[in-house]
């Protein structure tokens, strides 16, 4: 039986130089906790090292899918998920190849945070994680589906990181599984994007740097049998009944 589910595949964590140190493992699963949120994508940029402790802070409550959000060469932004945290470190390993040995900067740019589920400090990542990748868009996006994961643009109504804005429109036959609009879209944007795209899907994810921004009005609720990956790759593809139930009504 289907049964509605609250999904945000997009949350930052302390390891993101740009997400806020308070988001670390125990805050991330409570506040996903209290915004009845059911499963949450953890999607730091270019890396996937705190996948582990938000997964094990949780317990199964919510379910934590291992994401990375990823910078190409172009510049833009792709949410890649994944069904393990296995496959998540295989990519990685792929994307580190092209990635710069660029120092992070602590004073311009912000931490750059490992932890484990208590947040204890395991390590800094020196380098720095928010640079483009030497891999272009369309290159990520077949990586991601070849290894069973789900290529996703992420905020594509964003004037900056985003396909539009580096590109120009998304082809109507563009190989990515999802668009995904961001928070700060209100329900007559996100119907005008529906109709300049008719017949992709679209998903709305918080793209939370900070807990406040946790919360259902910023996910998409989809209607699956199980909070699980296969269950969510089945929506967005449109599969065996399960849908995205639009999160602006």
């Amino acid at each position: 039986m289907l049964k509605p589910f609250w999904v945000d595949l997009h949350i930052h964590t302390a390891l993101s130089p740009c997400g806020s140190l308070e988001m670390g493992a125990p805050e991330i699963v409570s506040a996903a906790r209290k915004a009845g949120i059911d499963v949450i994508g953890i999607a730091d940029h270019n890396t996937c090292d705190n996948f582990p402790a938000i997964s094990e802070a949780a317990h199964g409550d919510p379910v934590v899918m291992p994401c990375i959000e990823t910078q190409s060469a172009e510049d833009i932004h792709t949410l890649c998920v994944f069904p393990d945290f296995e496959t998540a470190v295989n990519y990685k390993s792929w994307l580190w190849k092209k990635m710069l040995p660029i120092k992070n900067d602590i004073d311009y740019f912000g931490d750059q945070v490992v932890l484990d589920h208590c947040n204890n400090i395991l390590r800094q990542e020196d380098t720095l994680l928010i640079q483009g990748s030497g891999y272009e868009v369309d290159q990520i996006i077949s990586k991601v589906q070849e290894l069973g994961g789900l290529a996703i643009l992420a905020h594509v109504d964003r004037a900056s990181f985003s396909y539009p804005v580096a590109l120009g429109p998304m082809p109507v036959d563009y190989p990515a599984d999802a668009f995904e609009l961001s928070r700060r879209i209100n329900s007559e944007q996100a119907a005008k994007w529906r109709e300049d795209y008719p017949g992709r899907i679209f998903i709305r994810s918080s793209d939370s740097h900070t807990l406040d921004t946790i919360s259902r009005a910023n996910c998409t609720k989809m209607m699956l049998e199980a909070p699980a990956f296969d269950e969510i790759k089945k929506a967005i593809k449109g599969e065996d009944g399960r849908r995205i139930s639009w999160p602006w009504g």
